[in-house]
Formats: C-alpha cells, sequence, structure tokens
C-alpha cells in the first residue's frame, strides 16, 4: 500500500470517528431543544463532542496535506456532510414529526382540575408570535423562538384554535401544538324554559362561565344588532331589558367566552328561532313582539302543558281586549312571584291577600293590562300559544290544581267556587 493512500485512510479514519463522537451528542443537544426543553451539556459529553470535532479537521488536514488532490479532498468532504447530513434529518424526523395521534391521545389526558394544569386563553386572532408570547408569559415555554422555528417547520402556523386549552409545563413542543390545534376546552349549559333574567345568570356563575356585575353590565351597556331588541319598550319600571329574550336551550360556550358574547349567542338563538310568520300573526293580533313575549313569559309561568297554555292564552288575551277594567287585570300569581324572586331571591310557597296588593308595576292584580315587560324566558310552546290561543273557549278565569294540571271557569261564581274546591281561600 502506497505512502500516500496510507494517509487517506487514517485521514478517513479519523473523520469517521470524530463523527460517531460527536455527530450524535450534537444532535441530540438539537433535539432536545426542538423538543422545548433545556439542553445542557455534561462534562463528558462536551469533551467527547470537542475531540470529535478536533479529530474530524485533523482528518481533512492530514488528507489535504498527504494527498494535495482537489477531488480526493471534496471527496473526504461530501463524505463528512453526508454523514452529518443523514444524523440532522433522522433527529429532525424523530424529533419533529413524532406521531400526532400519540401526542393527541397525551393531550387528551390533561384534565382540567389535574395537577399542575394551566388553563391558557388563546385570545381570537392570535397568530404564531402572539402565542409564543403567551406560552412564555405561563411558563409553559422557555424559548419562544425555538416555538415558533418548530411551528413553520411543522405546518402549524395559521392552524392554532382561540379559546381555552389546557397545558402542563414539561409538555414536549409537538404535544402543546397539537392540543393548541386542538378543539378548545368548553362548557355545555342547559338554561330551562321558564327562568328568570337572574336566575339565568346565578346558571352562568355558578358554571364558573360569568361574573354577575359584568353580565348585568353588558346586558346594560352593550349594543345588540337585532330589530327584536330595538322595538324593546324602554320604560323606566323596566329593571331588566333583555328578560325574556335570553332563549332557554343547551348552550355549549368556550371557557374563556365573555358575558358579551353569552349574551349575542342566546339572543341570536332567540332570532333564529323567530320567523316572519311570528311577527305577521303578532301584527295580526295587534301587538308588539315585545308584548307577545311578555305574555308568553306569563304563560309559561302558569301552566305546564301545550293544552292549557293555549287556554291560558285565550284567557288573558279576552281579558286585555274586555272593556271592564276589572277583568282587564290579569291577576296572575306568576306576576307576583316575580317581584319576589327579584327582591327576596326567592318564591313564597303560598300567596297572601297582603302579597296581591303590592305597590309593584309587576302586580298584575293592581295594574290593568300587561306587566312592564317579560317575568321569564319562554319556550317556543309559550310563545305560539300566546300568538295562537284557542279559540274555541269562553273561559275568562283558571286557577293550577297543584297537580301540574290547571282549573278554568266561564264565570266568577265558577272561579270562586274552584278556588273553595281547592283550598286556595275558605
Amino acid at each position: 500500500m502506497s505512502r500516500k493512500l496510507k494517509v487517506a485512510g487514517l485521514g478517513i479514519l479519523s473523520i469517521i470517528i470524530g463523527i460517531f463522537l460527536s455527530v450524535p451528542n450534537i444532535m441530540n443537544y438539537v433535539r432536545t431543544i426542538l423538543k422545548g426543553y433545556d439542553a445542557h451539556y455534561g462534562a463528558l459529553n462536551a469533551f467527547l463532542t470537542v475531540l470529535g470535532l478536533v479529530m474530524m479537521f485533523f482528518g481533512i488536514f492530514v488528507i489535504c496535506a498527504g494527498l494535495k488532490r482537489l477531488a480526493f479532498v471534496l471527496a473526504s468532504i461530501l463524505v463528512f456532510l453526508f454523514i452529518f447530513s443523514v444524523g440532522a434529518i433522522y433527529s429532525y424526523k424523530s424529533t419533529v414529526e413524532s406521531s400526532k395521534d400519540d401526542v393527541v391521545k397525551e393531550a387528551l389526558k390533561i384534565p382540567a382540575d389535574s395537577k399542575g394544569a394551566v388553563l391558557v386563553d388563546i385570545p381570537m386572532g392570535s397568530d404564531t408570535n402572539d402565542i409564543a408570547e403567551i406560552l412564555g408569559g405561563e411558563g409553559i415555554i422557555n424559548k419562544p423562538q425555538i416555538f415558533k422555528l418548530v411551528s413553520k417547520l411543522n405546518g402549524y402556523d395559521g392552524r392554532y384554535q382561540a379559546g381555552t386549552h389546557v397545558l402542563t409545563k414539561g409538555l414536549e413542543l409537538d404535544t402543546i401544538m397539537n392540543i393548541l390545534i386542538s378543539k378548545p376546552e368548553s362548557v355545555k349549559i342547559t338554561i330551562p324554559e321558564g327562568l328568570t333574567y337572574k336566575q339565568i345568570v346565578q346558571t352562568f356563575v355558578k358554571k364558573g362561565l360569568a361574573i354577575e356585575d359584568k353580565f348585568d353590565s353588558a346586558m346594560k351597556y352593550e349594543k345588540y344588532d337585532f330589530d327584536f331588541v330595538k322595538q324593546i319598550s324602554s320604560v323606566n319600571n323596566r329593571q331588566f331589558m333583555l328578560e325574556g329574550y335570553l332563549f332557554p336551550d343547551t348552550y355549549e360556550f368556550a371557557m374563556n367566552a365573555n358575558e358579551k358574547t353569552i349574551i349575542s349567542v342566546m339572543l341570536q338563538n332567540f332570532n333564529n328561532k323567530l320567523t316572519k310568520e311570528h311577527y305577521k300573526r303578532a301584527k295580526e293580533l295587534g301587538m308588539s313582539m315585545d308584548e307577545i313575549i311578555t305574555l308568553a313569559s306569563i304563560v309559561e309561568r302558569e301552566a305546564s302543558s301545550s293544552n292549557d297554555r293555549r287556554l291560558v292564552s285565550a284567557v288573558f288575551h279576552k281579558r286585555l281586549q274586555s272593556k271592564d277594567q276589572n277583568l282587564r287585570k290579569l291577576q296572575s300569581c306568576a306576576t307576583i312571584q316575580y317581584i319576589f324572586l327579584n327582591t327576596e331571591g326567592k318564591v313564597h310557597e303560598k300567596l297572601t291577600y297582603e302579597d296581591t296588593t303590592i305597590d309593584n308595576p309587576y302586580n298584575t292584580y293592581i295594574h290593568p293590562g300587561l306587566p312592564p315587560g317579560p317575568i321569564c324566558s319562554p319556550g317556543m310552546d309559550s310563545i305560539n300559544a300566546a300568538l295562537y290561543p284557542d279559540e274555541d273557549t269562553d273561559y275568562m278565569f283558571f286557577i293550577a290544581k297543584g297537580d301540574g294540571t290547571t282549573k278554568f271557569t266561564k264565570t266568577y261564581a265558577e272561579h270562586l267556587k274552584a278556588m273553595k274546591e281547592y283550598g286556595l281561600t275558605k
């Protein structure tokens, strides 16, 4: 074997040994950084890396000095670059292109109430730079620049979902990114028919979705672009302008939804439920939609079945149209209980005569016509009953029998007799 070949072999051997000593340590360091962790060199790894780099450059120097052939020198450098590139590509694939399915499964195992869980809110319109700052501020990541780099390399940019996400410290960047592109945490909430505005607010407060003062402020001062909102009668005696319009239904809200968003969604639902036919029918009855919703809210609290609701609605329609001032007083117990709910936070188990004489604009025992506004949020069944009362009846009075059904009567004498029969009077 010639001297030149021996020198070349020594140089190549030195390069190969240098690569094996240094490249794995360098790749592990890069992989750790790309996963979002702090990378530290131990004394031994640092020594081996430096030794390997020295041996690689020594090998290239030996080849250059011994052969003095440009083609062989370039070939040696290409061998070095090839081996280094293979290591870099392997590191990238094992770090950035890890299995998405496994990451998502891991992400789904983070409950909001688990130890170390951090609820991270991503505002609408946030880009990768904004998200990196948020995560850095929450202590979820240590190097926002690395997060932005990996996000771009792995195609996450523009895919992040606004809302509340549950994260913990110490997660790999790819895990964090998969969580952030998945559906945000949300809360399901059911608002039954017949709840008052204050009861609805308390339901959201108990679910952790709203703060009472903020909800009241959003109700009073925020603008909502719906025709029916603009038509709501603005009178001094109406405490809650949107009472009756927060439509009862089951909703799913993001955990970071604000009070205005919640109200807007419920108003939009109300708007979606009412058709042109509903407005047309209200006009035929000579009533505004606000008056229909007010009547429907009373019907909602007075009756529980569709048939009874249409009959109750018929009684109220007849009394509202009566020329007799006494009959125009609807004398609805539900309106008295509404007063107590707002003033005392609870209903009275049994109303007394004194209760019916309370000086309040919602007291339909002393004030003729409809109250200033709705007393609860009615469902569609009650709204339809208010719009389409039973037209084949002469009933003018009714009482609750105490078993969920209603007793209807045509005359005041029959009404008094029914009250005695069901123990409502002596």
